[in-house]
């Protein structure tokens, strides 16, 4: 474990082995009988104290006990000797079983549960700890039950972090004791504490001394894993940001019906179909929060009443608290002869209640402004229109040129980051940090974790200045390349981190992502004027990442890569077009983010591997009918579904029901067929494209 060679086993005695299994039998028969009875003698007790010497693993051995000691408690009333002596006696007894298996978690909870009781020496429990611990260091049962046991003294956590420091000059390979300092240290620097209120002094110190222990063993992997977490800590932020919004800062948006060629200078929210006037306002944050409410975001429009405003958190699991928040904007329908703008500004902060999970609160007040225009609805445009398939083949996508591009686009492409207007400058301590860092490193670049950390270096230098800049993507990309082939066994690791490197290279510059951005014309179609299409299809992508910058998308062409997941596509709610189709999504499960996808009509998941796999390892992520986290969504009518296709297609419903899709591609996978169409039609009443076939 943690690159420590394991010793070899000895050769089992057999004849040894055999006695002591049947010495365990007849000890567990006479045991359970005693437990049975309730019988608390102390006969009974003393075979129980040599079954959990013999076997620490018994959990109901130590159970037995606990309620043989509470007799014995009861009997012996207020006497103080007499508690006294029934509580050494079981921790007499715990250690033994301790010194027969020091790893027994058994052993480790009951002697928990007796000192609980009051009238042990804490500094006794010191001292075996101590000495326990000369013979296995890292034992992390060791180490926590010292945290258990410091915090009953209230023991400072300064004099802890330099008991870990003495551990580790001793044992530079003791990944339990890096441990215990990194949980030491989250908390001081929390705190604020007198000698740890300078996070910059602090970290440089702790850089130091896991450096000192990398150059003196880089074969050992916990400073390493320490390296890590120090380098997380200089990096983030304490307190949360918010990263991105949709719309963003100088954006124009016209509500409208107008398909008209004309009206395509701005991004028109027409082609979403929504309904009449709304939109969705988005907000991206770098960490999970909860708080988003009237209260702590201030939105000043006309015609919509802050308190009004009802604020979700899009995520999937049924936490409270998400990295992105959404909220929908209302507009009455304007004058027949009226192309009104409307000015609306959003400030985010002005009032203390967004919090992330780790308690820190945001603190700082951003605000942007975009501006809507509610243009007349054309009714003539919309009556009648047939809904046509949409065909992904590259022959109906054409290249965007730039001059042709939308100007509103072009906004959006450089100013979406909310961070961008508000970066504060990277402290000279950061800097200095992670360039000294990287220099280190590049003299232990040839090991595997050398690499490893030098490729995250270079991504945190990154993302240090700025969110467009990002001069060492190349590098780090070339990095992870060399890793796969060096590590084949974690190459998947390494695949992932260098998908997130490569979009975030792609999305972070204008001329990059123009490159993607594409114009979807069928010849055969009558309709003309779809949202650009960012197609970001054939780069084998194993993750999807840059979120944050794709919150613009309505459509998306993530077609001919790697996929087994589409975590975080739920924050993009303006999507109404997407591809999925020959990735390697192994269940409905691996689709749970469209549930919040409530403006998509075009979806294809052909060719994946849906229905191929008799154990989904994805299922745990998807609520089932038999879990109650659910709700009670699972007892709404079923519009005429039997019970057999309940029982089958029941990630499918969770998933796919509630969308108001109109065209669905799932040929090529093991659940298609003509049954699993039929169905699909009863769960999606406005489906007319399934597999390219038109439903009557």
């Amino acid at each position: 474990m943690h690159g420590r060679p394991r010793n070899p086993s000895k050769p089992v005695d057999e004849a040894a082995s055999a006695a002591k299994a049947e010495k365990l039998r007849l000890l567990q028969s006479q045991f359970l009988s005693y437990h049975h009875q309730k019988i608390y003698t102390k006969e009974a007790v003393e075979l129980s104290a040599k079954l959990v010497e013999l076997n620490p693993e018994c959990y109901t051995a130590w159970n037995y006990r606990k309620f043989a000691v509470e007799n014995n408690l009861t009997q012996a009333g207020s006497d103080p000797s007499s508690v006294k002596s029934i509580l050494d006696e079981e921790l007499r007894v715990v250690e033994r079983a301790l010194r027969q298996n020091f790893k027994s978690y058994g052993a480790w909870y009951h002697r928990k549960w007796v000192l609980s009781k009051g009238h042990s020496s804490m500094e006794k429990e010191l001292r075996l700890l101590e000495e326990l611990q000369r013979s296995d260091s890292r034992n992390f049962h060791a180490w926590s039950y010292r945290r258990f046991i410091a915090a009953l003294m209230k023991r400072s956590e300064e004099d802890e972090l330099n008991y870990t420091t003495n551990m580790i000059e001793a044992t530079i390979s003791n990944y339990s004791a890096w441990h215990n300092r990194s949980v030491l240290l989250s908390n001081l620097l929390k705190k604020n504490v007198e000698r740890f209120s300078k996070k910059d002094e602090v970290l440089i110190e702790e850089f130091e001394l896991v450096g000192q222990a990398l150059f003196t063993d880089p074969d050992d992997r916990s400073s390493w894993f320490y390296h890590r977490w120090l380098l997380q800590h200089t990096v983030k932020n304490d307190a949360p940001l918010l990263v991105s919004s949709w719309p963003a800062h100088g954006s124009d948006i016209i509500l409208s019906g107008d398909r008209s060629p004309e009206s395509c200078a701005f991004l028109r929210l027409d082609k979403f179909q929504f309904p009449s006037g709304r939109f969705p306002l988005i907000l991206y944050f770098s960490q999970a929060v909860e708080g988003v409410n009237s209260s702590t975001v201030a939105i000043a429009s006309r015609f919509n009443s802050n308190d009004t405003l009802i604020w979700n958190p899009l995520s999937t699991n049924s936490s409270r608290a998400a990295q992105v928040w959404v909220t929908w904007l209302n507009f009455p329908d304007s004058d027949p002869h009226s192309f009104e703008e409307n000015h609306i500004k959003v400030t985010v902060g002005h009032c203390q209640g967004i919090i992330s999970s780790s308690g820190f609160h945001y603190s700082n007040i951003s605000d942007f402004v975009f501006k809507v225009c509610v243009q007349p609805v054309k009714t003539e445009f919309v009556e009648g229109v047939v809904i046509e398939k949409i065909s992904w083949i590259d022959e109906n996508f054409l290249l965007c040129e730039p001059h042709s591009v939308e100007s509103n686009l072009l906004a959006l492409l450089d100013h979406s980051s909310v961070k961008d207007e508000h970066e504060t400058a990277a402290t000279i301590w950061q800097a200095n940090i992670i360039a000294e860092e990287i220099q280190n490193f590049r003299e232990l670049s040839d090991c595997k974790l050398g690499k490893l950390t030098l490729a995250r270096l270079l991504t945190a230098h990154d993302a240090l200045f700025g969110s467009r800049k990002f001069p060492n993507s190349e590098e780090v990309l070339r990095l992870y390349k060399e890793l796969m082939k060096l590590d084949p066994s974690h190459s998947q690791y390494y695949k992932d981190e260098y998908n997130l490197v490569l979009l975030e290279q792609v999305m972070s510059r204008r001329e990059s992502v123009l490159s993607h951005c594409f114009h979807y014309s069928d010849l055969t179609s009558l309709r003309r004027g779809y949202p650009i299409c960012l197609r970001l299809h054939k780069l084998s992508l194993s993750r999807v990442g840059s979120i944050d910058k794709l919150l613009w998308v309505q459509m998306l062409d993530l077609s001919h890569n790697e996929l087994k997941s589409i975590e975080g596509l739920e924050a993009l709610q303006l999507l109404s077009h997407l591809s999925l189709s020959k990735n390697k999504l192994a269940s409905f499960s691996a689709l749970e983010p469209l549930k919040h996808l409530k403006s998509l009509k075009v979806l294809d998941i052909s060719h994946n591997e849906i229905g191929a796999h008799a154990i989904d390892t994805t299922r745990y992520l998807c609520s089932s009918p038999l879990s109650h986290s659910v709700g009670s969504e699972w007892g709404q009518d079923k519009n005429g579904i039997d019970v057999v296709s309940f029982t089958n297609y029941w990630e499918a419903i969770f998933v796919l029901k509630g969308l108001n899709l109109t065209q669905l591609d799932v040929a090529g996978n093991a659940i298609s067929d003509e049954k699993f169409n039929l169905f699909l039609a009863k769960i999606l009443p406005k489906l007319k494209w399934v597999d390219g076939v038109q439903l009557d």
